[in-house]
């Protein structure tokens, strides 16, 4: 089931990076919504759900909590010290001109990224049928960003359009192949409940620091905060309807 719901994220990349060639004035309009649905992820299901599962306290906080933290602390670091080398690389090399390998290594990182996705998606199948979806909704909305991103930063840099193909391809194979690995594994709980953990954290710092700032940068619209509001909304619904 894992590996068939992934097959949504792989389609969802691809229509991302499709989107990348040809965007239109309602991209704001899409990101707000996912941003939404990841923050409802975040808060209303993953959670709660690896604190249940992750029980054990360290020094009075739950183990869970704290790699949450770690997670969201993670993903800025890795951002920030992408950046950072970025442009340390463009200060180099002067303004206008942009190394291939560096949108490369950015794209590359996004892949593994997407692999991660898709063990996440397996974990969450591994705990009940409406986690693994809640868990697939926010990752497949996210996977729209990942794609465009991923084609868009790809050419940022120079690379060649057959190049840029190549990685939007990549990063949408990736939640498959990440999904397909939790197949031949069980996690035991208290490992799952940290790694549901750990996700929130990374998953919120995207919501919060990437996917909703791009999405009101050049439409600081209502209806992008109606969208965002309305994707945190239905997560609710879908919690609610599978019994939290």
């Amino acid at each position: 089931m894992a590996v068939f719901v992934a097959l949504g994220a792989f389609l969802m990349t691809l229509a991302g990076g499709w989107t990348a060639q040809r965007v239109t004035d309602r991209r704001h309009l899409v990101l707000g919504l996912a941003g939404g649905l990841m923050l409802g992820v975040v808060g209303l299901d993953l959670l709660p759900e690896a604190l249940h599962a992750a029980d054990r306290e360290i020094f009075g906080v739950p183990a869970a909590l704290l790699l949450f933290v770690a997670g969201f602390l993670l993903a800025h670091l890795v951002e920030r010290t992408l950046a950072a080398r970025q442009a340390a690389h463009g200060g180099a090399e002067g303004p206008g001109h942009r190394a291939p390998e560096v949108g490369l290594a950015a794209a590359a990182a996004m892949v593994g990224h997407s692999a991660m996705d898709g063990v996440a998606i397996g974990a969450a199948f591994q705990v009940g049928g409406g986690m693994g979806t809640a868990v697939a909704l926010a990752v497949i909305a996210h996977d729209f960003a990942d794609g465009f991103n991923t084609f868009t930063i790809t050419s940022l840099y120079g690379n060649a359009r057959r190049r840029a193909i190549a990685m939007l391809v990549a990063d949408a194979c990736a939640p498959l192949a990440g999904a397909l690995s939790t197949a031949f594994f069980h996690i035991p709980e208290a490992v799952l409940g940290g790694y549901l953990g750990l996700f929130g954290g990374v998953l919120l710092y995207l919501a919060a620091a990437e996917i909703l700032p791009e999405a009101h940068h050049e439409h600081p619209a209502r209806s992008t905060l109606l969208c965002t509001v309305a994707g945190a909304a239905f997560i609710w619904l879908v919690v609610g309807l599978s019994g939290g």
